[in-house]
């Protein structure tokens, strides 16, 4: 697009956070996507909303035309309007403003509108946190790394309280609250879980020493999770050290991205001249 043009004068406002109308217009619409928030959650309540129904409606309305405003622009103005729609964002800033429409012919639907709180995302490019970014995406890929062992880990722990909850059901049966058997794996997964809601409790001795093995159980699996994700993790940062040997020191261990050595302080060489380490597989 023209440099000098009303479209890509939009765009630099809209997308970009370098310039200073852009980083206004980035702050003033995350005020905006909080304010819309706090009014939707004000609305839920009951003794408010008695009060102040109608000036929720209308604050919810005029959020809901600015969103809309702003959706449209950003579709104008994008060079490829078509990728940003089904981008992560495109979809996410699509879905903030479909709730209030929708609650005109299903009123219930106006509190899906909490989807916004995910645009409040948009923080991190505003504040240019690149880092960040960095450090969430070696954690997703950790989880993606991990999943195999994860689902492992859940499929065990679905049979488990499958087994639990249906000893249970035979132990305690309805008189003392075990209806049925879903319901008596409810019972499994919240005490497995350690959450303990007290709402379904065994009466006999039995039932008691079978409660009191499941709750130890549960304390014991509940670090397995936790260990393999922090296994997969720490093998994904240490993929991302580079191989390069500072001049002064010789030492390795560095981050990709580093201009400076972290155990003496030399500079490092140019990113291009760095050796960086392949993954297998």
């Amino acid at each position: 697009m023209p440099r000098h043009s009303l479209k890509h004068h939009l765009y630099v406002i809209i997308f970009g956070a370098h310039t200073p109308a852009g980083r206004a217009f980035d702050i003033g619409l995350i005020i905006a996507i909080i304010a819309s928030l706090i009014v939707l959650i004000l609305h839920s309540i009951p003794a408010l909303n008695d009060k102040w129904a109608d000036v929720f409606f209308y604050l919810e309305l005029s959020f809901t035309v600015l969103f809309t405003i702003e959706y449209l622009l950003r579709l104008y103005c994008s060079p490829k309007p078509k990728a940003y729609a089904t981008s992560f964002y495109g979809m996410v800033d699509l879905l903030a403003i479909l709730p209030t429409y929708l609650a005109l012919f299903f009123p219930a639907a106006t509190y899906i509108g909490v989807i916004r709180m995910l645009r409040v995302m948009r923080i991190f490019r505003i504040l240019k946190l690149v880092r960040y970014l960095q450090d969430s995406n070696i954690l997703l890929r950790s989880l993606l790394m991990a999943k195999r062992k994860i689902f492992i880990f859940f499929s065990t722990v679905g049979i488990l309280v499958i087994i639990l909850g249906s000893l249970i059901y035979v132990i305690e049966g309805p008189d003392n609250g075990f209806t049925s058997v879903p319901q008596s794996i409810y019972w499994a997964i919240v005490t497995i879980t350690t959450v303990g809601y007290g709402d379904l409790v065994p009466q006999t001795s039995v039932g008691k020493a079978v409660a009191s093995i499941t709750m130890l159980l549960g304390y014991s699996i509940l670090a397995v999770p936790t260990g393999i994700i922090t296994a997969e993790l720490n093998q994904e940062m240490n993929s991302h050290k580079t191989l390069v040997k500072c001049p002064n020191c010789m030492k390795t261990g560095h981050e990709s991205d580093a201009i400076h050595c972290k155990f003496c302080g030399s500079e490092l060489a140019e990113p291009d001249e760095r050796v960086v380490p392949v993954e297998n597989g």
